[in-house]
């Protein structure tokens, strides 16, 4: 005898149960270990090996969550969780998505869901305005997965605006020895090779270095090769250091090349006016640009947003038109298709999450995270400067703190798995220069004052 389909009844009972047991993780997050103790194959050997031929009562199905999820977590809501750059999350985010997914929209088309494309433009437009962007960005909005569907669609667009008059061989691309690995993985996507995308220099604060830039491009020019993008970073992911955005739009404008920028952290820092010089400077000379509200804007992953000063070359690089998504709201180009911004056919209702934020939070609630993040970090800038033992690799401007022990290398990976190790916070490590260095994000949801200075005596009593 079949088992009748679980119904709206069946969801409503469980969903209220969920929907506590995630509220009580929020409560309760604090308590594990940040990162996870689990072996390879641990959680597979909690699995049964075949599917159940039966429905499973909803009881045994959130026990496990309790038995077998929990456990291998790497706790990236921790307050605690300090490693690569934070994923927000946040509650009005998690009702977004959990709305979002109930209403199983398809929103490839307006047709196929003018709510998601529209309530998408609007808040993407409000986001203009409370980021200090150019307004020629309006209604030139969209949301992508990541930032690296981001700088994919840049490169897509950048090299089909050229490949029309010159042969794909001959591009090159230019972005920065710190530039996220994305950029190169976009680069070979794009049917380019790798040895077609140049990194350039950067100087003491990890920025790339503009005259290095020009100098490479002008020997390519002079080899008959055609530079036709350049990507600049605003907040890298080592040090979150800012490339010169100004002077790379000269060399862009010499020589008809593309401008992107990738801003996925710190872009959203742009939101508190303060700190709008650091974050913004010269954006509006780029042809595009993105950042990730997944990362430092209280939105759950997956979110990221593109904007593009002129949308049609992406569009013209991404649309194809089979007769079966043919309609007239589209005939009649009064609306947008998102289709054709981002390379999947199918999209997701991400905008919902987003709105909710905004909304729930407001532009101060969201400025007051972004500046308690900050001042923290400072704080532990302070801290790390005025302690012999360590120096501090690089700038630390926004939320941020690299630093080594200065016993070198050894030393600083020692104290690294000593951190880690204890349960009690999870940081991350990269290399400046030719030295090991610990990275301190700030910036979960929940992280607040007293737990960076619980790292720091943390890093104090280990070192």
């Amino acid at each position: 005898m079949s088992a009748a389909p679980p119904g709206p009844d069946d969801f409503r009972a469980a969903g209220h149960e969920l929907v506590e047991w995630v509220a009580r993780y929020m409560e309760d997050v604090e308590r594990f270990p940040v990162q996870s103790p689990v072996a390879p194959g641990w959680v597979r050997a909690q699995l049964p090996p075949h599917a159940p031929e039966q429905p499973e009562p909803w009881d045994a199905i959130v026990a496990d969550l309790d038995r077998v999820v929990l456990p291998a977590v790497t706790h990236w809501q921790s307050p605690m969780f300090f490693g690569y750059f934070p994923a927000n999350a946040s509650g009005p985010s998690i009702l977004g998505d959990l709305v979002s997914s109930g209403l199983g929209v398809q929103g490839m088309l307006w047709a196929t869901g003018p709510a998601c494309t529209e309530i998408e433009t609007h808040v993407l437009d409000w986001l203009v305005e409370l980021l200090g962007l150019p307004e020629h960005f309006r209604g030139h909005g969209v949301i992508q997965d990541s930032a690296s569907s981001a700088n994919l669609c840049a490169v897509l667009a950048a090299r089909d605006r050229r490949t029309a008059t010159v042969a794909l061989d001959r591009l090159r691309a230019y972005t920065s020895t710190q530039a996220h690995s994305s950029i190169e993985k976009a680069i070979r996507v794009a049917g380019l090779r790798r040895d077609q995308l140049r990194t350039i220099d950067v100087d003491d604060t990890y920025a790339l270095r503009a005259d290095a830039l020009r100098d490479a491009v002008e020997r390519d020019v002079a080899g008959g090769l055609v530079p036709f993008l350049a990507v600049a970073t605003a907040g890298t992911t080592s040090s979150l250091a800012f490339d010169p955005v100004d002077a790379i739009a000269d060399v862009c404008d010499a020589h008809d090349m593309w401008l992107h920028v990738d801003a996925a952290l710190a872009g959203a820092a742009a939101i508190a006016p303060e700190l709008r010089a650091l974050v913004n400077g010269g954006i509006d000379r780029v042809d595009s640009w993105c950042f990730d509200p997944h990362k430092w804007l209280l939105t759950n992953f997956d979110c990221d947003v593109l904007y593009l000063a002129d949308p049609s070359a992406l569009v013209d690089s991404l649309s194809v038109v089979p007769e079966y998504l043919r309609n007239q709201a589209s005939e009649s180009g009064a609306v947008i298709d998102y289709r054709d911004w981002q390379v999947p056919l199918g999209r997701r209702f991400r905008a919902l999450k987003l709105w909710f934020v905004l909304r729930r939070y407001g532009a101060e609630g969201l400025r007051e995270h972004i500046r308690r993040d900050v001042r923290a970090a400072r704080w532990l800038a302070a801290r790390v400067d005025g302690d012999d033992r360590f120096a501090r690799l690089a700038p630390a401007d926004l939320s941020l703190v690299c630093f080594a022990h200065r016993d070198g290398d050894d030393a600083t990976e020692r104290l690294h798995r000593r951190i880690n190790e204890s349960g009690r916070a999870l940081v991350t490590h990269t290399r400046l220069g030719d030295r090991y260095a610990i990275r301190v994000a700030v910036g979960a949801t929940s992280t607040e004052q007293h737990h960076v200075e619980a790292l720091w005596h943390l890093v104090d009593e280990l070192a």
